[in-house]
């Protein structure tokens, strides 16, 4: 099985998925190096200064959003890497055309549960903004910790469906829309 390279894009439909692709990893990527070094640097500090003299008041609040943040970004980054929960044994077990009709069912499944829940967190959002709670340190509105769990459950979304994009247009076999699939042939699997 040779991997396609990912400028070899040559439908219109895989030209956009791929676009839409060097799009999400920047944000993902960018947001996810800010927010963990954020939180590392801030936890350290945070140490250092409890210890030295008194706790930052609003390093609890902070930490908390950054950890959010990091979940549901990371969230986008795991599918599109092909980092998340996947029974990869069970199939290993099937040929290769089997594989692939497998992966696009759950892809679509998938999608369907994270767009679900990309409206659900959305209508959580909206109703967050109603009751106008703030934080307590920072005194921060609480739904701009909340606005990052719609967007990664979104972007999540749109992961698996350029997954099935990529699956729909690409010979081979893909895990996940940069993660081509595991199979291999039976020779190497029976130690032959």
């Amino acid at each position: 099985m040779g991997k396609a390279k990912a400028g070899s894009a040559k439908s219109p439909i895989a030209r956009i998925s791929h676009a839409i692709g060097v799009c999400i990893n920047a944000f993902e990527v960018g947001s996810l190096v800010v927010c963990v070094t954020s939180l590392a640097t801030l936890l350290i500090v945070n140490f250092l200064a409890r210890n030295l003299y008194t706790s930052i008041y609003f390093a609890e609040e902070i930490s908390e959003f950054l950890v959010i943040f990091t979940t549901f970004a990371g969230l986008s980054y795991g599918v599109r890497r092909g980092r998340h929960i996947r029974m990869g044994a069970f199939l290993e077990m099937m040929s290769p055309a089997v594989e692939k009709v497998f992966i696009i069912i759950i892809s679509v499944i998938s999608a369907a549960v994270m767009f679900y829940m990309a409206n659900a967190s959305w209508d959580y959002l909206l109703h967050s903004i109603d009751r106008a709670h703030v934080t307590p340190a920072l005194r921060l509105p609480f739904w701009l910790f909340y606005v990052i769990i719609p967007v990664g459950f979104f972007m999540a979304g749109l992961q698996y469906l350029r997954t099935i994009v990529k699956n729909l247009t690409e010979p081979d076999t893909w895990m996940s829309p940069e993660q081509q699939s595991e199979y291999e042939d039976e020779d190497v699997l029976s130690g032959e």
